[in-house]
């Protein structure tokens, strides 16, 4: 004979997969997020390394009276376009209409200044809003272009250009891409998990006070059956279709994360197959809070909808932390993987940076869900025994 609470357990998740509308929340927040963000991320690998693939586009105006400033810009595969004098208005135009990336200009007195050893101006022109790049490598070669003249005109008067720079500053970046990438990479991640407390509030819902408000409760309750056996079967029904959810959304997150090229902007993904089923697994008992959060929570509302209302809010609690610690900028410590919620947040951050992180933060962080999730359970299950709650007075 079949426990009682499995037979709940079958009989409202064939209600939960007849509910189109369950299915579709768990499709959209299933794919909708990790495809969001590889797309968002594939834009940006994109834009930096267009530059490389398609070459810079310079206007330049008056070139010819600094052929080696021109030579030394061509060695840095910028493609110049010499252009006849232009006022104000036509540059803008032409820097809007995204033809180029920027406009060099050189004023008529240009050599003249330069000979005389005054400062020669340079112009550039350039449109932020216009969204192109390659201007940082423009002012790069002109930065090179100006100290190399600088240099030769402290030797041709006997002075070193050494005394110019009494200081030499060597940096030295001893973070790797993984560490680098971690902190953004990580803050992007945690909305991962909250599916949640999405894909199962419909089913903990209606399984609730969609039952009470339409007197099936009642009939249910009329079996030779426990309070917690009918608390357990619902919590496990609205369980599964969350812990599904996210599940496939991690590992959706994790093929596209590894299939981007992200070394291309300075960041990486180096979280096996092997550790993310551990964070998988590490997830599963937020998935029970969740639901089992759900369940208390709908079976204080007197309707369907005053339910989903206070749910819509009460969700948002767990994300409270992670916001609080991403704001705050506060270091890895091991509190935070006794937090729901935001030990999944961290355990999944440090994956992604240290790579082995040893046993004790998955367990942590299985643990403190599993007893969240129990203690919502209980409390689910004593609140079930109320005559008052069953009746809704």
């Amino acid at each position: 004979m079949k426990p009682r609470f499995l037979i709940v357990f079958l009989k409202e998740f064939r209600e939960t997969l007849r509910d189109k509308r369950s299915l579709g929340v768990l499709a959209l927040f299933t794919l909708m997020y990790p495809i969001m963000l590889g797309y968002i991320l594939n834009q940006q690998i994109d834009r930096a390394t267009r530059p490389e693939r398609e070459g810079i586009k310079l206007a330049v105006i008056g070139g010819a009276q600094a052929p080696t400033l021109m030579s030394q810009l061509k060695q840095k595969n910028i493609e110049l376009q010499e252009t006849a004098a232009l006022d104000e208005p036509a540059i803008g135009e032409l820097l809007r209409s995204r033809k180029v990336a920027a406009v060099l200009r050189l004023p008529e007195k240009f050599a003249a200044d330069y000979q005389a050893m005054r400062p020669a101006r340079i112009e550039l022109w350039y449109d932020t809003a216009a969204d192109q790049d390659g201007r940082r490598d423009i002012e790069d070669v002109l930065r090179a272009y100006e100290s190399n003249i600088a240099s030769a005109r402290l030797l041709a008067h006997g002075v070193s250009p050494a005394t110019m720079s009494p200081v030499d500053l060597q940096r030295y970046d001893t973070g790797s891409n993984a560490a680098r990438s971690a902190g953004v990479i990580g803050g992007i991640l945690g909305f991962l998990f909250f599916p949640a407390f999405v894909c199962g509030l419909s089913a903990a819902v209606d399984s609730t006070a969609g039952e009470r408000e339409r007197r099936s409760l009642e009939v249910l309750m009329a079996q030779p059956a426990a309070a917690w056996e009918l608390v357990t079967g619902k919590w496990l029904a609205a369980a599964l279709i969350a812990i599904v959810g996210i599940t496939l959304e991690l590992m959706l997150a994790h093929a596209i994360l590894s299939w981007l090229p992200l070394e291309e902007i300075g960041m990486s993904w180096r979280v096996t197959w092997s550790a993310l089923l551990l964070v998988c697994l590490a997830s599963v008992p937020l998935s029970l809070f969740a639901a089992g959060l759900q369940i208390a929570v709908a079976m204080n509302a007197k309707s369907f909808k005053e339910a989903q209302s206070v749910l819509t809010f009460v969700m948002l609690l767990p994300m409270i932390p992670g916001i609080a610690v991403s704001m705050l900028d506060l270091k890895t410590a091991t509190w935070m993987y006794l937090v729901p919620m935001l030990s999944n947040q961290t355990l999944l951050r440090e994956t992604a940076k240290v790579g082995e992180l040893g046993m004790l933060p998955f367990v942590l962080t299985f643990a403190c869900s599993s007893v969240a999730a129990l203690a919502a359970v209980a409390f689910a299950s004593w609140r079930m025994k109320s005559e008052r709650y069953v009746l809704a007075v």
